[in-house]
């Protein structure tokens, strides 16, 4: 599959795969891979057929998102949400598993998509972390919950941040920006407005919980200024495309 994105840290690692999902010009709806977003279903299969055909091996996880701390841990190598949304994986915003032959998956349209790996333990996340899942500390909570039910160590956790919207293009008002205060840089003023920087500050959370600094990967990739390959919410004016990021192991 061409014009897909990876992370370098995953890439090297042995047993799990990865990848960040682009717009296609050659499928339906630009190749959005989301259900929820009442395009056609038969198109949208159609391209979630792609993926699979890529990993024929896996089981596919996909979850109703909805902005929460909420978190799953996935036991069986059973698909969820992938050829219906009736059995997706409901009000959740982060997927773990210990599990060989699943793929977790994030859809996004510039929120923080966020993937890890435990490299001693062999457990994976896909994590969905907009600004309100980020002031919940979605990432924080989902590491520990790997502590707890893993016995994961933060020092041994890879983590990519995929493409989302950059603090060049996210305008919130301070409504949204006071939650961010305690976090060093975490916007830029302009006048009434603030421009906040979320990948940074799931970076800075990362680190927080004990991840290595140089575990973490940001793709620094805006989905608002790389509209051309990426969907965004801010800069479509209320797109409906959905591109997906995905982690699995084997």
């Amino acid at each position: 599959m061409k014009n897909i994105y990876s992370f370098r840290n995953l890439s090297q690692e042995s047993g799990c795969i990865h990848l960040v999902t682009t717009k296609n010009i050659e499928y339906d709806y630009n190749f959005s891979l989301a259900l929820h977003t009442n395009e056609e279903p038969k198109s949208i299969l159609q391209n979630r057929d792609k993926i699979q055909q890529k990993f024929p091996n896996m089981k596919f996880i996909v979850a109703n998102q909805t902005h929460s701390d909420h978190i799953s841990i996935i036991t069986d190598v059973t698909s969820r949400g992938w050829d219906s949304i009736d059995s997706a994986i409901d009000d959740c915003d982060a997927l773990i598993t210990n599990q060989k032959g699943v793929m977790l998956t994030i859809l996004t349209a510039d929120c923080v998509p966020i993937l890890l790996f435990d490299t001693k333990q062999k457990v994976i996340s896909a994590i969905h972390a907009g600004w309100r899942g980020t002031e919940q500390q979605i990432v924080i909570k989902t590491i520990k919950k790997m502590e707890q039910e893993f016995n994961s160590n933060p020092k041994d956790i890879l983590a990519g941040i995929a493409p989302s919207i950059g603090r060049c293009c996210y305008e919130v008002d301070w409504g949204v920006a006071q939650h961010f205060q305690e976090y060093d840089n975490a916007f830029d003023r302009v006048e009434d407005k603030y421009m906040l920087d979320l990948p940074h500050i799931n970076r800075l959370q990362l680190i927080k919980v004990g991840v290595r600094e140089k575990n973490i990967e940001l793709s620094s990739i805006c989905t608002a200024c790389e509209v051309d390959n990426y969907f965004s919410y801010r800069k479509e004016k209320v797109c409906s495309g959905r591109f997906m990021s995905m982690i699995g192991m084997t």
